[in-house]
Protein backbone atom coordinates (compact mmCIF):
# COMPACT_ATOMS: atom_id res chain seq x y z
CA UNK A 1 0.00 0.00 0.00
CA UNK A 2 1.68 3.24 -0.81
CA UNK A 3 2.16 6.13 1.02
CA UNK A 4 -1.24 8.27 -0.30
CA UNK A 5 -3.47 5.11 0.09
CA UNK A 6 -2.34 4.74 3.04
CA UNK A 7 -2.78 8.90 4.18
CA UNK A 8 -6.35 8.65 2.73
CA UNK A 9 -7.56 5.64 5.33
CA UNK A 10 -5.73 7.08 7.96
CA UNK A 11 -7.99 10.49 6.84
CA UNK A 12 -11.00 8.70 6.55
CA UNK A 13 -10.64 6.59 9.63
CA UNK A 14 -9.68 9.92 11.83
CA UNK A 15 -12.66 10.85 14.11
CA UNK A 16 -13.14 7.12 15.26
CA UNK A 17 -9.00 6.87 15.57
CA UNK A 18 -9.33 10.37 17.97
CA UNK A 19 -11.52 8.61 19.45
CA UNK A 20 -10.29 5.54 20.48
CA UNK A 21 -6.89 7.13 21.16
CA UNK A 22 -9.01 9.37 23.45
CA UNK A 23 -10.45 6.14 25.23
CA UNK A 24 -7.30 4.64 25.21
CA UNK A 25 -5.58 7.74 27.05
CA UNK A 26 -8.14 7.48 29.69
CA UNK A 27 -9.47 11.26 28.28
CA UNK A 28 -6.80 12.99 28.05
CA UNK A 29 -6.92 15.31 24.71
CA UNK A 30 -3.23 15.72 24.79
CA UNK A 31 -2.06 13.09 25.55
CA UNK A 32 -4.61 10.90 22.73
CA UNK A 33 -3.32 13.80 20.12
CA UNK A 34 0.35 13.04 21.02
CA UNK A 35 -0.34 9.35 20.61
CA UNK A 36 -2.77 9.18 17.40
CA UNK A 37 0.36 11.30 15.78
CA UNK A 38 2.65 8.48 17.06
CA UNK A 39 0.20 6.03 15.70
CA UNK A 40 0.37 7.85 11.84
CA UNK A 41 3.67 8.21 11.44
CA UNK A 42 4.42 4.77 12.34
CA UNK A 43 2.10 3.51 10.02
CA UNK A 44 3.02 6.84 7.02
CA UNK A 45 6.88 5.54 7.97
CA UNK A 46 6.86 2.02 7.29
CA UNK A 47 7.48 1.08 11.37
CA UNK A 48 3.92 -0.75 11.75
CA UNK A 49 3.15 -2.43 8.28
CA UNK A 50 -0.15 -3.45 7.34
CA UNK A 51 -0.57 -7.73 7.36
CA UNK A 52 -3.92 -7.99 6.23
CA UNK A 53 -4.28 -10.07 8.95
CA UNK A 54 -7.48 -8.29 10.00
CA UNK A 55 -9.44 -5.25 8.72
CA UNK A 56 -7.34 -1.89 8.01
CA UNK A 57 -9.19 -0.43 10.82
CA UNK A 58 -9.16 -3.22 13.44
CA UNK A 59 -4.82 -3.20 12.41
CA UNK A 60 -4.81 0.50 12.83
CA UNK A 61 -6.53 0.85 16.89
CA UNK A 62 -3.97 -1.72 17.59
CA UNK A 63 -1.38 0.16 16.89
CA UNK A 64 -2.96 3.09 18.88
CA UNK A 65 -3.83 1.27 21.72
CA UNK A 66 -0.41 -0.23 21.77
CA UNK A 67 0.93 3.63 21.10
CA UNK A 68 -1.05 4.38 24.38
CA UNK A 69 0.82 1.93 26.20
CA UNK A 70 3.64 2.69 25.59
CA UNK A 71 3.01 7.13 26.51
CA UNK A 72 1.42 5.32 30.12
CA UNK A 73 5.21 3.39 30.49
CA UNK A 74 6.97 6.49 29.33
CA UNK A 75 5.03 8.57 32.14
CA UNK A 76 5.10 5.89 34.59
CA UNK A 77 9.05 6.03 34.25
CA UNK A 78 9.23 9.50 34.46
CA UNK A 79 7.22 9.67 37.58
CA UNK A 80 9.88 7.34 39.07
CA UNK A 81 12.21 9.43 37.99
CA UNK A 82 13.72 7.35 35.64
CA UNK A 83 12.78 9.60 32.57
CA UNK A 84 12.79 12.76 32.51
CA UNK A 85 9.21 14.07 30.35
CA UNK A 86 7.15 17.21 30.09
CA UNK A 87 3.81 16.61 29.13
CA UNK A 88 2.01 18.64 26.28
CA UNK A 89 -0.24 21.57 28.38
CA UNK A 90 -3.54 21.16 26.65
CA UNK A 91 -5.06 23.96 24.81
CA UNK A 92 -7.68 26.84 25.95
CA UNK A 93 -11.28 25.56 25.94
CA UNK A 94 -14.38 27.53 26.37
CA UNK A 95 -15.55 26.94 30.33
CA UNK A 96 -18.64 26.81 29.55
CA UNK A 97 -19.01 24.06 27.10
CA UNK A 98 -16.50 22.00 29.12
CA UNK A 99 -18.68 22.13 32.08
CA UNK A 100 -21.81 21.52 30.19
CA UNK A 101 -20.06 17.97 28.88
CA UNK A 102 -18.45 17.25 32.07
CA UNK A 103 -22.20 17.12 33.73
CA UNK A 104 -23.61 15.45 30.68
CA UNK A 105 -21.17 12.81 30.82
CA UNK A 106 -20.44 12.28 34.82
CA UNK A 107 -22.51 9.69 35.73
CA UNK A 108 -21.54 7.23 32.88
CA UNK A 109 -17.81 8.56 32.88
CA UNK A 110 -18.10 7.48 36.73
CA UNK A 111 -20.25 4.11 35.94
CA UNK A 112 -17.25 3.44 33.37
CA UNK A 113 -14.41 3.95 35.89
CA UNK A 114 -15.84 1.49 38.36
CA UNK A 115 -15.50 -1.31 35.68
CA UNK A 116 -12.02 -3.01 35.10
CA UNK A 117 -10.26 -1.43 32.33
CA UNK A 118 -10.69 -4.74 29.64
CA UNK A 119 -14.35 -3.90 30.23
CA UNK A 120 -13.85 -0.67 29.72
CA UNK A 121 -11.75 -1.44 26.54
CA UNK A 122 -13.71 -4.18 24.81
CA UNK A 123 -17.03 -2.02 25.80
CA UNK A 124 -15.59 1.71 24.15
CA UNK A 125 -13.97 -0.45 21.11
CA UNK A 126 -17.67 -2.52 20.18
CA UNK A 127 -20.35 0.56 21.27
CA UNK A 128 -17.84 3.98 20.19
CA UNK A 129 -15.99 2.25 17.41
CA UNK A 130 -18.49 -0.40 16.02
CA UNK A 131 -16.22 -3.04 15.65
CA UNK A 132 -17.14 -6.67 16.52
CA UNK A 133 -16.32 -8.75 19.68
CA UNK A 134 -14.09 -10.44 17.64
CA UNK A 135 -11.95 -6.97 16.10
CA UNK A 136 -11.92 -6.08 20.00
CA UNK A 137 -10.31 -8.95 21.19
CA UNK A 138 -7.77 -8.92 17.76
CA UNK A 139 -7.14 -5.30 18.78
CA UNK A 140 -6.91 -6.00 22.68
CA UNK A 141 -4.49 -9.16 22.28
CA UNK A 142 -6.98 -11.23 24.29
CA UNK A 143 -8.87 -14.58 22.97
CA UNK A 144 -12.91 -13.95 21.37
CA UNK A 145 -14.09 -16.16 24.64
CA UNK A 146 -11.95 -13.65 27.13
CA UNK A 147 -13.36 -10.50 25.01
CA UNK A 148 -17.02 -11.78 25.24
CA UNK A 149 -16.74 -12.53 29.05
CA UNK A 150 -15.49 -9.29 29.64
CA UNK A 151 -17.97 -7.33 27.27
CA UNK A 152 -20.72 -9.49 28.91
CA UNK A 153 -19.71 -8.52 32.29
CA UNK A 154 -18.89 -5.28 31.49
CA UNK A 155 -22.42 -4.31 30.10
CA UNK A 156 -24.07 -6.30 33.34
CA UNK A 157 -21.61 -4.05 35.58
CA UNK A 158 -22.11 -0.64 33.67
CA UNK A 159 -26.23 -1.38 33.93
CA UNK A 160 -26.03 -1.69 37.69
CA UNK A 161 -23.64 1.15 38.61
CA UNK A 162 -26.12 3.12 36.06
CA UNK A 163 -29.07 2.19 37.92
CA UNK A 164 -27.45 2.75 41.42
CA UNK A 165 -26.36 6.39 40.18
CA UNK A 166 -30.09 7.70 38.99
CA UNK A 167 -31.71 6.27 42.33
Amino acid sequence: MDTSELGAKLAQLHPQSFGWALASCHGDQAQAEDVLQSAYLKVLDGRARFGGEATFKTWLFGVIRNGAREERRRHLLCRAGLLRYEPALPPNTNPEKELAQKEYYNGIRAALQKLSSRQQEVLHLVFYQELTIAEAAFIMKVSLGSARTHYERGKRQLRKHLNSNER
